[in-house]
Protein backbone atom coordinates (compact mmCIF):
# COMPACT_ATOMS: atom_id res chain seq x y z
CA UNK A 1 0.00 0.00 0.00
CA UNK A 2 1.44 3.36 -1.04
CA UNK A 3 1.54 6.22 1.44
CA UNK A 4 1.87 9.80 0.24
CA UNK A 5 2.67 12.77 2.48
CA UNK A 6 2.64 16.31 1.14
CA UNK A 7 4.54 19.22 2.66
CA UNK A 8 5.60 22.77 1.91
CA UNK A 9 2.30 24.55 1.56
CA UNK A 10 1.67 27.98 3.02
CA UNK A 11 0.66 31.53 2.29
CA UNK A 12 2.26 33.76 -0.32
CA UNK A 13 1.49 37.02 -2.03
CA UNK A 14 0.41 37.13 -5.64
CA UNK A 15 3.40 36.96 -7.94
CA UNK A 16 5.41 34.96 -5.46
CA UNK A 17 6.69 31.40 -5.56
CA UNK A 18 6.20 28.29 -3.48
CA UNK A 19 7.43 24.73 -3.71
CA UNK A 20 5.55 21.72 -2.38
CA UNK A 21 6.78 18.16 -1.98
CA UNK A 22 5.31 14.69 -1.77
CA UNK A 23 7.13 11.83 -0.05
CA UNK A 24 6.11 8.35 -1.18
CA UNK A 25 6.62 5.15 0.76
CA UNK A 26 5.39 1.59 0.86
CA UNK A 27 5.48 0.88 -2.84
CA UNK A 28 7.08 -1.92 -4.86
CA UNK A 29 9.66 -1.76 -7.63
CA UNK A 30 6.94 -1.28 -10.21
CA UNK A 31 6.94 2.17 -11.85
CA UNK A 32 4.71 4.60 -9.99
CA UNK A 33 2.95 7.29 -11.98
CA UNK A 34 2.48 10.45 -9.92
CA UNK A 35 0.72 13.74 -10.28
CA UNK A 36 -0.56 16.83 -8.50
CA UNK A 37 -4.18 17.82 -8.10
CA UNK A 38 -5.87 20.71 -6.35
CA UNK A 39 -9.28 21.56 -5.01
CA UNK A 40 -10.52 24.99 -4.08
CA UNK A 41 -13.53 25.39 -1.77
CA UNK A 42 -16.72 24.68 -3.67
CA UNK A 43 -14.82 23.56 -6.75
CA UNK A 44 -14.14 20.18 -8.32
CA UNK A 45 -10.85 18.39 -8.04
CA UNK A 46 -8.55 19.67 -10.80
CA UNK A 47 -5.54 17.95 -12.30
CA UNK A 48 -2.55 20.29 -12.16
CA UNK A 49 0.56 18.45 -13.30
CA UNK A 50 1.80 14.96 -14.15
CA UNK A 51 5.16 13.36 -14.75
CA UNK A 52 5.56 9.97 -16.40
CA UNK A 53 7.53 7.33 -14.51
CA UNK A 54 8.81 5.82 -17.76
CA UNK A 55 10.03 8.63 -20.02
CA UNK A 56 9.78 11.75 -17.86
CA UNK A 57 7.12 13.33 -20.06
CA UNK A 58 5.08 16.00 -18.30
CA UNK A 59 1.56 17.32 -18.67
CA UNK A 60 0.09 20.48 -17.20
CA UNK A 61 -3.30 22.09 -16.87
CA UNK A 62 -3.59 25.11 -19.14
CA UNK A 63 -4.17 27.29 -16.09
CA UNK A 64 -0.68 26.57 -14.72
CA UNK A 65 1.33 25.96 -17.87
CA UNK A 66 4.53 28.06 -18.02
CA UNK A 67 4.18 28.86 -14.29
CA UNK A 68 4.39 25.48 -12.53
CA UNK A 69 7.11 22.87 -12.87
CA UNK A 70 6.75 19.25 -11.79
CA UNK A 71 9.77 17.11 -11.01
CA UNK A 72 10.62 13.92 -9.16
CA UNK A 73 13.62 12.42 -7.44
CA UNK A 74 13.26 8.66 -7.49
CA UNK A 75 16.34 8.24 -5.30
CA UNK A 76 14.44 10.03 -2.54
CA UNK A 77 10.99 8.77 -3.55
CA UNK A 78 9.76 12.34 -3.76
CA UNK A 79 7.64 14.39 -6.13
CA UNK A 80 7.84 18.16 -6.31
CA UNK A 81 5.83 21.07 -7.66
CA UNK A 82 7.54 24.43 -8.12
CA UNK A 83 4.88 27.12 -8.39
CA UNK A 84 5.89 30.51 -9.79
CA UNK A 85 3.99 33.73 -10.45
CA UNK A 86 1.24 32.53 -8.16
CA UNK A 87 -2.23 34.00 -8.53
CA UNK A 88 -5.12 34.19 -6.05
CA UNK A 89 -6.97 31.63 -8.19
CA UNK A 90 -4.21 29.13 -7.38
CA UNK A 91 -5.46 29.05 -3.79
CA UNK A 92 -6.48 25.47 -3.04
CA UNK A 93 -5.65 22.29 -1.20
CA UNK A 94 -2.99 20.52 -3.23
CA UNK A 95 -2.91 16.74 -3.34
CA UNK A 96 -0.30 14.28 -4.48
CA UNK A 97 -1.65 11.19 -6.25
CA UNK A 98 -0.08 7.97 -7.48
CA UNK A 99 -0.95 4.85 -9.39
CA UNK A 100 0.69 1.70 -10.76
CA UNK A 101 -1.83 1.60 -13.60
CA UNK A 102 -0.57 2.55 -17.09
CA UNK A 103 -4.08 3.92 -17.69
CA UNK A 104 -2.88 7.05 -15.92
CA UNK A 105 -0.77 7.89 -18.96
CA UNK A 106 -3.92 8.03 -21.11
CA UNK A 107 -5.60 10.64 -18.92
CA UNK A 108 -2.94 11.94 -16.55
CA UNK A 109 -4.91 14.93 -15.29
CA UNK A 110 -8.05 12.96 -14.53
CA UNK A 111 -8.36 11.80 -10.91
CA UNK A 112 -10.09 8.48 -11.53
CA UNK A 113 -7.04 6.38 -12.57
CA UNK A 114 -5.15 7.27 -9.40
CA UNK A 115 -5.39 4.77 -6.56
CA UNK A 116 -3.35 6.47 -3.86
CA UNK A 117 -3.79 9.97 -2.44
CA UNK A 118 -2.10 12.12 0.14
CA UNK A 119 -3.85 14.22 2.77
CA UNK A 120 -3.10 17.48 1.00
CA UNK A 121 -1.26 20.69 1.73
CA UNK A 122 -2.91 24.11 1.69
CA UNK A 123 -1.65 26.85 -0.62
CA UNK A 124 -3.09 30.33 -0.13
CA UNK A 125 -2.31 33.23 -2.46
CA UNK A 126 -3.42 36.72 -1.52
Amino acid sequence: HVQLVESGGGSVQAGGSLSISCAASGYTDKPLCMGWFRQAPGEELEGVAFMSSTDGDTDYADSVKDRFIISRDDTKNELYLQMNNLKPEDTAMYYCAASYSPEVEEAPLEPSPYAFWGQGTQVTVS
